[in-house]
């Protein structure tokens, strides 16, 4: 047991990371702690050679999977783009902790941050009282990324200024970190490599030069296909994220995913599931991310409050929360989809009653 309210991948997945490097005998790249199809196998699941039952990480497609890993054993960096919620921080994290065993060699990338968060500073009273030396440059996650032939990952990568991804573009073809302060380089140690994530609907992004796009392979991570596959994955990070906060789990918990995510892909696509009925879509994304913690809002809404019965009273008003962005806009969207849909299904009465309520 541990204190801590969130472990790391290569924390939370120690065994599971341990016995497929055990068996794991095929050739690798230089760096890699895996091969390519053991790193496969660890975020899409399956078995170990010593028949360790590895969970899956991502259920999606295996050819992008395969893509993205394949990427990351050359010398181009990985771009993982996709609207929020197609888990592409999730997959950047496990890949770094599969690839390099450290997935916190991270970069949280906002319209704020500067060159010398990207490539390295100075600690100005070193700098002041000896002058440029190895002693005062303070080192970023790229650097040590770098020096460890390690993977960094960049987290929201085109909300960065172009000016400042474009100081990227040394790094990634040359493999090299020029420090012209002292004269000096910094060469990449074989296994760095970058895996940047980007939203490509968020409002005020930062489009990528030509020059920097072709130094990174694009891989669209899409939102679930088919209800099933999303009630799978969300059913999956539930029941693990509820373990981590005491949260125990009613029978009914699926049930009820089911229903909100009836809601969100119905909203989501702008028609009902049967597409008898066209509908007006909300300002929010209504991602799959935003229905986990739709439903763990619920989980703990039963538990402190309700005696642990999870019911539409109980999810309501997170519901309400994720879907209601614009409180003018969206709540209109919202009263016409319950007046419109859930109004005439007898199954949801009891979730149109307690959204109406909670609007």
């Amino acid at each position: 047991m541990t204190d801590v309210i969130r472990q790391t991948a290569e924390q939370a997945y120690a065994a599971e990371l341990e016995a497929l490097q055990a068996g794991d005998t095929g050739a690798r790249p230089a760096g890699w702690r895996l091969t390519p199809k053991a790193v496969v196998t660890y975020l899409l699941g399956g078995k170990a050679s010593d028949g360790t039952v590895i969970s899956p990480k991502y259920t999606g497609s295996r050819r992008l999977v395969e893509t993205a890993v394949a990427t990351l054993a050359t010398d181009r960096a990985l771009l993982l783009m996709g609207v929020p919620g197609t888990a592409k921080s999730w997959v950047s994290e496990h890949l770094a902790a599969a690839i390099s065993g450290d997935s916190t060699l991270l970069i949280q990338c906002t319209a704020g941050t500067d060159e010398t968060q990207i490539r390295y500073g100075w600690n100005y009273a070193q700098l002041l009282a000896h002058g440029p030396s190895e002693a005062a440059l303070v080192e970023t996650p790229l650097m040590r990324a770098m020096r460890r032939g390690a993977l960094c990952r960049m987290e929201e990568f085109s909300r960065l200024g172009s000016d400042v991804q474009d100081t990227l573009i040394t790094v990634l073809s040359e493999k090299i970190m020029p420090i012209p302060e002292l004269s000096t380089a910094l060469a990449a140690v074989r296994g760095f490599n970058v895996i940047a994530t980007a939203n490509n609907r968020d409002k005020g992004v930062n489009e990528l030069s030509s020059a920097l796009k072709r130094r990174f392979n694009v891989v669209v991570l899409p939102l679930p296909g088919s209800m099933e596959e999303e009630v799978s994955i969300v059913a999956r990070r539930v029941n693990e994220m509820a373990a981590g906060l005491d949260l125990p789990l009613p029978r009914s918990v699926e049930d009820q995913i089911r229903a909100v995510l009836t809601v969100f892909r119905e909203l989501r696509s702008g028609s009902t599931e049967d597409g008898k009925v066209t509908l007006k879509a909300p300002s929010s994304t209504l991602s799959t991310a935003e229905a986990i913690g739709t439903v763990i809002g619920g989980l703990s809404q039963a538990t402190w409050f309700a005696g642990g019965r999870l019911g539409a009273d109980e999810l309501a008003a997170s519901m309400v929360g994720a879907i209601v962005k614009d409180p003018v806009q969206d709540k209109l969207v919202l009263e016409e989809y319950l007046e419109t849909v859930l109004k005439k299904r007898r199954h949801s009465a009891a979730y149109y009653a307690a959204l109406s309520d909670a609007l």
